[in-house]
């Protein structure tokens, strides 16, 4: 299965393409991200899916956080971008991380009928991810496997991999 990471362009995608957005603290949550994409490979064919990763290899927590750094802004793009190119968003709530790039990436793609949001017991705004999620419509699960399993669930009909099936 192709993985695609910031910086890397995201030009003619191939496949379903499904971002991985969520918790990352500046790479100090575990890496959530890659026990998705290695639990996606081991049960799917590769030419089901693609995954887009925002967790960079090359990160830099002592980067400027200013529109004016082209490197932080490079990410951010990125990320916009994949989070509008993606077919199906994945949006993880750790539970030991506040993630408020999170919340606003959940606030602006709440409408769009492809996200799958796992918010476990203890993250600390659940109350305010479990009423947006129930006032769009949005499926929640409670674990990251959860939501490996439908989408594994799901690949046996790729046109209904965007997640307006509510439960």
């Amino acid at each position: 299965m192709k993985q695609y990471f910031p910086p890397e362009p995201l030009v003619e995608l191939p496949n379903h393409p499904i971002f991985l957005g969520g918790s990352i603290e500046m790479g100090n949550v575990e890496d959530w991200q890659k026990e998705i994409s290695d639990r996606i490979s081991t049960c799917l064919s590769p030419d089901i899916f693609c995954i887009l990763n925002p967790r960079r290899k090359s990160w830099d927590s002592s980067w400027e956080q200013s529109k004016d750094n082209p490197l932080f802004r490079g990410q951010v793009e990125w990320e916009l971008e994949g989070l509008e190119k993606a077919q199906s968003i994945i949006m993880y709530m750790h539970p030991d991380t506040k993630a408020p790039i999170s919340l606003m990436e959940l606030g602006l793609f709440a409408q769009s009928r492809k996200l799958l949001v796992v918010c476990p017991d203890g993250y600390w705004r659940k109350g305010n991810v479990d009423i947006v999620c129930e006032r769009y419509g949005i499926r929640q699960v409670e674990t990251v496997k959860a939501a490996v399993d439908h989408i594994i669930l799901m690949h046996a009909n790729p046109d209904r991999l965007r997640f307006d099936l509510c439960g």
